[in-house]
């Protein structure tokens, strides 16, 4: 009895869409880590309409509103950075190391830094790309199963 081997083959990315696509959900990350939440508040002054106010079967409770909105908005910024993270944490440590300090620490930091400040040794330009690559590769994938992206949009050939 011959037994049918499952074949699964991962599908070929492209370069360019998926480095853009990778970049931007880093960037979003890296604007939730260091933007401040700007809290709204409740307003403390009267405010008079010259319009006649009909009943509309609601109620309004100002408070209340920016507190969900304030709590709901840190919440999904925070949840986010988290899966973030999760994602990262998964590469292989040079991809890590590569995606955090290029990425996901700060503004400013440019590719030839990373290759020959952060690296110890200093590692080439071209393996720099390679293992940069290989982590956007594997974070497509990663990114894709928690939701955050679809890889379907980066698959060579689709449009």
């Amino acid at each position: 009895m011959r037994h049918k081997q499952m074949e699964f083959e991962l599908p070929e990315l492209d370069k360019k869409r998926t480095q853009v696509v990778v970049e931007a959900v880093l960037e979003k990350y890296r604007m939730f880590k260091t933007i401040t939440l700007e809290e709204r508040e409740a307003s403390t002054t009267a405010s008079y309409s010259d319009m006649p106010r009909s009943y509309t079967g609601t109620t309004s409770d100002q408070t209340a509103n920016i507190a969900i909105h304030n709590v709901d908005g840190a919440a999904v910024r925070r949840e986010y950075c988290n899966k973030i993270d999760r994602a990262v944490k998964r590469l292989h440590p040079k991809e890590r190391l590569l995606i955090e300090e290029r990425y996901m620490k700060d503004d400013y930091v440019f590719d030839w830094m990373v290759y020959q400040q952060i690296f110890n040794p200093a590692i080439s330009k071209d393996t720099y790309i390679k293992i940069r690559w290989k982590a956007f590769y594997r974070l497509a994938f990663i990114l894709d199963d928690m939701h955050i992206l679809q890889i379907e949009s980066i698959v060579n050939g689709s449009s």
